[in-house]
Parts: structure tokens; C-alpha cells; sequence
């Protein structure tokens, strides 16, 4: 199929068309022409305001499949992840069992390697994401793992930790971890503060997150390697990785655009779709987050994407499952969080950003090049229903109201989907 995008704003950094309105014309999924088009196409594409990218990465999808498919499986995560813009997704390996064999890691690539959504395999560290025996890392390597973790579950092991970053320096391998001690803050259910005192919940504390960074920073110091934080939540874990960065080490970290969103105080409707780990912060931390997005201490933002089903979550607060359904909803949360403007100075941290990390090709805007495009309109406005979503699960608490920020289409693989 031919498609011509009809006057959209390039808004890629590294495109030689950066921000120019033109018209842009792909043929076989080749970006054929870009510029003043006048030529014949099977479909036209246009609307107000349209912006077009990159394709957009997620650094941190959740799946059920295999083990709780009834939540997510392969298909419908990529669906939702279409229809929440990305083109490629890291999936985590908390599966069941987990993502620890050559078959898993191979079976993954090579079923989405054609599809709409690439999908690309993070391996566990340790055998079932237990922290205590680690997995063959360099085979998994070879077979396509992208990078090593344990997904929701901290590497609290500080001997696995120390050897995992030895070994992933035999092929400059990427270590990422969930800040967490578990000891401090086990039975937490939001954070810790007057609100959680207030209702009655045990907080997590800023202490059990900042503890685990100056752990695995000292470890780093020590081993060499690159090591990458997932879900940062506290000012003072990102201060520490700000200094880290400074004094050479090769550390990285991400943030939730959910942490963005939203705060503690919403838990206190005792809505479950707001309970997840690491937990809603204070308005005063998201207010020192935007700070250190700006001074470019965050390096990615991620969905941070964890189906639940109803049984999991229309329970009472402290019995519910964490986790928030947000690959669909990850643009509209992002950019009610900030200005248009601001938005698309945020573009390369879940497009480029993800992709140079983990060591992938990166898409390009020029003619000749594959279409791996991301088509959105900041202007549009959409309603969160159940019967449109693509996920199997619906725990996020954007159901039913209206949003601002629409996807309209996406391209990799020679398919498209449009919105």
C-alpha cells in the first residue's frame, strides 16, 4: 500500500527536515518522498495539527504470556503498544516461567520480527527472578536478549549483582534494576507520608529505593559495567545517580509517566489503579523530577505497563495487585503532565534514548529510509473506553474520562495501523 501523509510537522532531532510541515510519501513501507507531493497515493493521511517522529520504544512492558495470559498476551500487549504509538517494546521477563532460556528468547524475537510491534526480549538475571542463581547471560545474549533484569523484582543479592555486571562486560551487555529493599517495605501499599498515616497504610519509604542506588552505584564503582535504574521515584536516589554520572560512571536511569501524572493524594479515593511500585509520589517530588528531566539526569520515560485483571485489582486497597495498565494511555498521561512544547523536547527519551542503550538500529526520517514512523496530534481529544481498548486488562484510571493527546497512526514492518 501507498500512503501519503498530507502536511505534518517533522519533529525528530536528527532529521534533516526537523521541524518543516510537509507532505510525506511512502511506498512499500520506503519513505519515498518528503517535501511538496503531488503525486498519486492509494490513502491519504491528514487532520489538524499532525506531528510525526520516529517510532516510539517502550524500555518497560510487562506481559502475561507465558503463565497469565488471561492478563496480557503477546498480541494484545503489541496492540495496545500500536495504539499507544510505540513501534518497538522491551518486555520484562516477569513471565511464567520467565524469560530465561535461549528457546524464550529466541521464540520472542523471532514472532514479532515481521509484526507490527517489534518486541525485544530483557532476560532474567537470576533463574525465575529469585535474585539467588544466576541465568547463562551470555547465552541468552546470543539467542537476543537486549539487556538482563528481574523485572519488578530487585537483585538484592549483592553478590549476583556484583558477578552480572562482570559478566555482561564480556559483551558490553546492560544490567538494569528495580531499586527496592525489600526488608523496608514489606506490606507497603503507597508512599510513606502524612497521607499514608492518615489512611492507615504502611508507606513505602524514600529509604528502601535510595539505599538500593548507593548500593549498586558503590558495586559499579567497583566492577565496571553499565548498569540502568528502572521507575526511579525519589529526588534522592536521582541526585545520587546525577553525581555518579559525573564522577564517569556508565549508569542510566528511567521514570514512569505515570510518576508524572499523578501524586499520592489520588490513593486516598482508594482507587487500585493507582496502586503501583515504586509508588505515587508527592506533588513537591514531581515538581524536583521535572528538574532533573531538564538537566537530563532521567534518561528515558516508560509506560511501566502491568496488566491486571479484575480479580487482581477490584479488591480492597491492601489486598489488590501493583501495577497500572498504561501503553495506551502513556501520550495523553505525558502530556497532561506538560506543554506541548515541553512534550516534544521529551520525544528522544522514548525514541531514541531507549534504542541507543539497549543497542538497536535507530529509524531515520530521510528519503530511502524504512518507515518506522509514529503519526500523533497533541490537539486531538479521545475517551478512554473499555470496548476500544486493545489490552486485555482495563486497571488504569483514565477509564472513562476524556484525554487530550491522540495517536493517529504507526508504521514499521511495511504494515500500518491507523487510529
Amino acid at each position: 500500500m501507498n500512503v501519503l501523509l498530507k502536511d505534518v510537522t517533522i519533529v525528530d532531532d536528527r532529521s534533516s527536515w526537523k521541524g518543516k510541515k510537509v507532505s510525506v510519501g511512502i511506498e512499500n513501507g520506503i519513505i519515498k518522498e518528503i517535501g511538496n507531493i503531488s503525486g498519486t497515493y492509494d490513502r491519504v493521511l491528514e487532520g489538524q495539527e499532525l506531528m510525526l517522529s520516529v517510532g516510539w520504544f517502550d524500555m518497560r512492558t510487562t506481559m502475561g504470556e507465558p503463565g497469565t495470559e488471561h492478563k496480557e498476551d503477546l498480541e494484545t500487549a503489541s496492540m495496545a503498544a500500536a495504539r499507544g504509538g510505540f513501534t518497538g517494546i522491551a518486555c520484562m521477563p516477569n513471565t511464567k516461567p520467565a524469560i530465561q532460556t535461549k528457546d524464550a528468547v529466541a521464540y520472542l524475537r523471532s514472532r514479532t520480527a515481521q509484526a507490527l510491534v517489534s518486541a525485544y526480549p530483557v532476560a532474567s538475571v537470576t533463574l525465575n527472578n529469585q535474585g539467588k542463581d544466576l541465568t547463562e547471560m551470555i547465552d541468552l545474549h546470543h539467542a537476543g536478549a537486549v539487556a538482563f533484569s528481574d523485572g519488578d523484582q530487585p537483585i538484592w543479592h549483592t553478590d549476583v549483582l556484583l558477578k552480572s555486571l562482570q559478566y555482561v562486560q564480556m559483551f558490553d551487555g546492560l544490567v538494569i534494576n528495580h531499586a527496592e529493599d525489600h526488608l523496608l517495605t514489606y506490606g507497603a501499599q503507597m508512599n510513606e507520608s502524612e497521607v499514608s498515616t492518615r489512611l492507615g497504610f504502611k508507606g513505602f519509604p524514600y529509604l528502601a529505593e535510595e539505599l538500593m542506588v548507593a548500593r549498586d552505584l558503590r558495586i559499579l564503582e567497583y566492577t565496571g559495567g553499565r548498569i540502568h535504574f528502572a521507575t526511579i521515584s525519589s529526588p534522592g536516589s536521582l541526585e545520587l545517580i546525577k553525581n555518579a554520572k559525573k564522577n564517569g560512571l556508565q549508569v542510566t536511569c528511567d521514570m514512569a509517566a505515570y510518576q508524572l501524572a499523578f501524586d499520592e493524594e489520588h490513593v486516598q479515593g482508594f482507587d487500585t489503579n493507582y496502586k503501583v511500585n515504586p509508588p505515587l509520589r508527592t506533588k513537591a517530588d514531581i515538581q524536583q523530577f521535572w528538574k532533573y528531566i531538564y538537566e537530563g539526569v532521567v534518561d528515558i520515560l516508560v509506560t511501566d505497563h502491568i496488566p491486571q485483571d479484575t480479580e487482581s485489582k477490584k479488591l480492597e486497597f491492601d489486598l489488590a495487585e501493583f501495577g497500572m495498565n498504561s501503553l495506551e494511555t502513556f501520550f495523553p498521561m505525558l502530556l497532561a503532565s506538560c506543554d506541548d512544547q515541553t512534550f516534544l523536547t521529551l520525544l528522544p527519551k522514548f525514541t531514541r534514548a531507549p534504542r541507543t542503550l539497549l543497542k538497536l538500529e535507530q529509524p531515520e526520517i530521510e528519503i530511502g529510509k524504512t518507515a518506522d514512523l509514529t503519526l500523533f496530534s497533541c490537539v486531538d481529544e479521545w475517551e478512554v473506553k473499555p470496548s476500544e481498548m486493545r489490552s486485555r486488562s482495563l486497571n488504569t484510571p483514565l477509564l472513562g474520562t476524556k484525554v487530550k493527546g491522540k495517536i493517529k497512526a504507526v508504521f514499521h514492518n511495511q504494515k500500518l495501523e491507523t487510529f
